[in-house]
């Protein structure tokens, strides 16, 4: 019996420790934009298409340490350069392929030029994301309908002129240029 109670304080000293570990990996997890019923980024890791948002676990959208230069001046000359994170790799790549009819309009590029920013969105896409879609449109994807549903955002939000349209992520995300889309940086128009 004695034994035991001197293995005691090892045992104790390994729990605490493996706590904090688990702690920490949870926290580095969080992005700071889970609602009040609670997102839960785990649901969907490991469980094949099911989970919240039916496998579409996008990742932390935030914009890579490195920008690309290319990307930023090309894709912000008609809307804000999407952080990669909002779509898996395939998508950008079909995104990339199609810039000749790209949302009706002609936005291709020389090979070199599509070469370069199709490896950046590639490197830096969601790298959790389980379903088997690769949606062209990052309004397309589960995870943004749950998150801009009509019991989220009214309708007429979609309406507004200062909005016209759920592309328009930097009418109410304002910090979407930096890839924060954090729900305390929104501020509906008025």
């Amino acid at each position: 019996m004695l034994k035991t109670y001197k293995k005691f304080p090892q045992v104790a000293v390994v729990a605490v420790l493996a706590m904090g570990v688990a702690v920490s990996v949870a926290q580095a997890d969080d992005d700071g934009d889970d609602d009040a019923r609670g997102a839960g980024r785990s649901e969907s890791r490991g469980e094949g298409h099911s989970g919240k948002y039916g496998g579409e676990d996008r990742g932390k959208p935030v914009q890579p340490a490195k920008l690309n230069a290319k990307w930023k001046q090309e894709c912000s000359n008609c809307h804000i350069a999407y952080s990669p994170g909002l779509l898996p790799a395939e998508s950008w790549r079909k995104v990339m392929a199609g810039l000749d009819k790209h949302f009706g309009s002609d936005a291709s590029l020389d090979a070199q030029e599509n070469k370069e920013i199709t490896a950046f969105l590639v490197d830096n896409a969601s790298n959790r994301w389980h379903a088997p879609t690769a949606p062209l449109r990052i309004t397309e994807s589960a995870w943004f309908k749950s998150k801009h549903d009509s019991h989220e955002i009214s309708p007429s939000v979609w309406k507004d002129p200062k909005v016209k349209s759920a592309a328009n992520c930097q009418a109410c995300h304002t910090t979407a240029e930096s890839g924060d889309y954090s729900e305390r940086n929104i501020k509906m128009p008025r």
